[in-house]
Formats: C-alpha cells, sequence, structure tokens
C-alpha cells in the first residue's frame, strides 16, 4: 500500500457493513409489515402494542440484513465482473468476506431471537424464512426466474408481521403478502435489465438475460397489474376502509407512472422507477392504511 493511500481515511467496518447491505432499501419491505402488524392488532383488540411492533421491526431488519448480506457473499465474484457492482464493498476489500459473515451471523441472530420474544410460533417458523434468502442468490445460477425466489422470500414479510401479533396463520395476511412478493418480484425484473448484456457474458441467468429487456418489461408490467388485483382482495377481505381505498389508488397511479418511465428502449430512468417510486408505494400505502385504521378506531 502506497503512503497516499494510507492516508486515506478508511470506513469503519460498521459503515462499511451498512453499506454493504443497503440498510436503507428497508423501505421496500417494512412499511407492509406495519400494515399487517396494525390490521392484526386492529382486530384483535384496536390498541397498538408498541413492543410487539418494535420486534416486528428488529425481526424484519435482521432477516434483510441477513439475506443482503449472504447475497453479497455468495454473488462477490459475479459481482467483481459486472462494471455496475465493482464498486461494492466485498469487491473492492472496503470489507473482508470474514466480517461480512460475522455481521451476517449477527443479524440472523439477532432476528432468531426477535422471533423467539414474539412467540412460539414465529420461533418455530423463522428458520423457513430464512431458507429462501440463502436461496434466491443461488438462483441466478440454475433459474431464468430468480426473482420469483426473491418475491417468496419478500412475500414472508406481512405473513411474519401478521403472525408476530395474532401468533396464529392468517389468509388474509398471505393475500398481502403475494401482493408484496408479486410487486417487489416485478420491479426487480425491470431492476435486472440494466445488466443484460453482462449477465450473458457471464452465464447469470434471468428473466432478460433469457428472453431479452421488452419480455422482461411486460412480465413487470403483469406483475404489477397481479399486485393491484391483489391488494384490492386484501382491502375486501379486511374491510378496509375509505383512506386505505385512496391508497390503492396512489399505488395504482404510482405503476403506472413507473411504468411510463422505463421503456424496453429507453432505461435511461431506470434507477428514479427502482428506488424513487417503489419506496414511494410502500411509504403511501403504509401512511394511508395507518390513517384508515386510526379512523375505524384503532388506539395509539
Amino acid at each position: 500500500m502506497s503512503s497516499a493511500s494510507a492516508a486515506l481515511p478508511q470506513p469503519g467496518r460498521t459503515k462499511a457493513f451498512l453499506r454493504l447491505v443497503m440498510i436503507e432499501h428497508s423501505v421496500f419491505a417494512l412499511p407492509f409489515a406495519y400494515i399487517a402488524a396494525l390490521t392484526a392488532m386492529f382486530q384483535w383488540d384496536k390498541n397498538i402494542h408498541w413492543g410487539r411492533l418494535l420486534l416486528v421491526t428488529i425481526c424484519m431488519v435482521g432477516l434483510r440484513t441477513f439475506a443482503m448480506a449472504v447475497n453479497r457473499i455468495i454473488d462477490r465474484e459475479i459481482d467483481a465482473r459486472n462494471p455496475r457492482t465493482a464498486h461494492r464493498e466485498l469487491v473492492t476489500g472496503a470489507m473482508s468476506v470474514k466480517h461480512a459473515w460475522t455481521g451476517a451471523l449477527i443479524a440472523l441472530v439477532i432476528f432468531l431471537g426477535s422471533a423467539a420474544l414474539l412467540n412460539p410460533l414465529c420461533l418455530a417458523l423463522a428458520p423457513i424464512a430464512v431458507i429462501p434468502m440463502v436461496v434466491y442468490p443461488y438462483g441466478k445460477r440454475f433459474t431464468n426466474f430468480p426473482q420469483a425466489i426473491l418475491g417468496l422470500a419478500q412475500a414472508m414479510g406481512p405473513v411474519g408481521g401478521w403472525l408476530a401479533i395474532s401468533g396464529e396463520w392468517s389468509w388474509d395476511a398471505v393475500i398481502l403478502g403475494l401482493a408484496v412478493g408479486i410487486w417487489i418480484g416485478g420491479f426487480d425484473l425491470i431492476y435486472a435489465c440494466q445488466d443484460v448484456d453482462t449477465d450473458r457474458e457471464v452465464g447469470v441467468m434471468s428473466v432478460p438475460a433469457r428472453f431479452g429487456i421488452p419480455a422482461a418489461i411486460r412480465g413487470a408490467r403483469i406483475c404489477h397489474a397481479v399486485t393491484t388485483g391483489l391488494f384490492i382482495w386484501y382491502a375486501v377481505a379486511t374491510d378496509a376502509g375509505a383512506f386505505f381505498w385512496f391508497g390503492l389508488m396512489i399505488v395504482a397511479g404510482a405503476f403506472v407512472y413507473e411504468h411510463s418511465i422505463v421503456r424496453p428502449h429507453d432505461l435511461s430512468r431506470l434507477n428514479r422507477a427502482f428506488f424513487s417510486v417503489n419506496g414511494f408505494i410502500g411509504i403511501a400505502l403504509f401512511v394511508c392504511a395507518l390513517l384508515d385504521l386510526l379512523v375505524r378506531g384503532l388506539t395509539v
């Protein structure tokens, strides 16, 4: 190492790990776990149980952190061959594989510990939730549809959020979980379009790499149409009120906007669609769902 490079400040391991797992992306799935948990509280006794809501948060962030860290560890050689991902911490050396595994295992312990504090059913099902998180990064090595595995992993958030409160299985939560899983799988189809050339060169399997970008965009549109239908089904199943339905109108509008700015031959605004629009969808529907529950009698 040269004296000049040695003089440069090196990021702390914690900071590097948080960058590695992109902790801010929890905004995609966490709002839907809250919607499920708060709806379960409303049906239970119409009171917000802050301690349980905190444990739900810790569970979600812990499991997602574990999943992202494992994803980065398993994919580090593929990331090194892709110009878009070559700056990631495990490629540049900003974080070692050993430290990434340490962070992943700590996150896993936090997830399992929080699940144990919630109820026996959450603890019993927690290991099952871990499986697709580990399988997903390998998916692109054996199937052209790794987004389906990602969708399954993300669908568990709302189901887990409901189980955390009720301790019982809920098909309403499954409907919401499917909506979230298909939604995230759909926008990951769009996100994968930017790596088509590299994926084909490296041998990474995906819908865009196998079937082309136009097919992937069409697939994402179908996914988001199905998502909208499932959100409507969830609203009917849970007797949602006006605010929730207003939130669904916002979501539908956001989907239309997202697909208007991403086209097969114009991916210049892909990051806006992926990060901004999809982050907005989760937050907007959560706010509307919360207002709806409060108006209907949920007590803070």
